[in-house]
């Protein structure tokens, strides 16, 4: 059993990083918009290196933010993502996300010193192709040099929704209204750009959810938080360190067998 210990010991020292901490991080999201105004669908995000640009403000939407602004499943969105950074780590949070609602992810395990950029889009529904997210992939560095978080929380208002600019406005084909198919689609042919004004258009429609929408969005209103919970993850030397006492208490038993089998 020693044996064993001390070889996984030597394992575990040899593998001690010299880079920033590995830190176990977890993503809540929040619906800050007013009740019966309007909904998220998942968020989908990444930890990443700060390479992988989904969108541009004043281009045209490519099919990577197209797959998160027109239907909110990140179909080529994740594709995207992982051909540009390998080593991302990438996830989703939330179902439908309802006015006043709260959703918590999983926990994910992000190595600072490769990922210390966050990355995220989601849906806004009912829409044909709004969404909010970030097309500056340096905006938001969520660590420093020793794996702390410089960012508590993100907030998004209601002048910071995109228009994807490439679906027209029509309530048949919005996601997320009664009656509407959003698999039927009219091109646009526009740009990326910022727009909430165009929501109040589905005003006194109702929702999937059983609500009647009422936008009620103005400049600078909260709709929308991200916030980030993460603790240290263990490094190799602290486990090392709790090897040996185990090994410690393990031969400290086995020394009181051998004396009462003496007695």
């Amino acid at each position: 059993m020693y044996k064993v210990l001390i070889c996984a010991i030597g394992t575990l020292l040899a593998a001690a990083p010299s880079t920033a901490a590995v830190v176990k991080i977890r993503v809540t999201v929040e619906n800050l918009a007013p009740q019966n105004s309007i909904s998220f669908a998942p968020l989908r995000f990444g930890f990443h290196n700060g390479t992988f640009d989904s969108f541009d403000n004043g281009a045209v939407a490519t099919q990577p933010i197209i797959s998160i602004a027109e239907g909110g499943s990140g179909s080529d969105w994740f594709p995207a993502f992982a051909a540009a950074e390998p080593d991302a780590v990438l996830g989703s949070v939330g179902g439908a996300l309802t006015p006043g609602a709260t959703a918590t992810s999983m926990t994910f395990l992000v190595d600072t010193a490769v990922n210390r950029y966050f990355t995220f889009g989601s849906m806004v529904i009912p829409s044909n192709d709004y969404f909010i997210g970030n097309d500056n992939p340096l905006e938001y560095r969520l660590f420093d040099m020793g794996g702390n978080l410089l960012i508590g929380e993100i907030v998004q208002t209601a002048d910071e929704i995109w228009d994807a600019g490439s679906e027209a406005f029509d309530p048949a084909n919005a996601a997320f209204l009664v009656g509407g198919n959003n698999d039927l689609r009219t091109a646009q042919n526009g740009v990326v750009g910022f727009d909430f004004l165009e929501l109040a258009g589905f005003n006194g429609l109702q929702t999937a959810a059983g609500y009647t929408f009422d936008s009620q969005l103005g400049a600078g209103l909260p709709i929308y938080r991200i916030s980030f919970t993460s603790s240290a993850v263990p490094e190799p030397a602290s486990w090392a360190m709790m090897l040996i006492g185990f090994a410690a208490v393990g031969a400290s038993v086995r020394r009181r067998k051998v004396a009462l089998v003496a007695a």
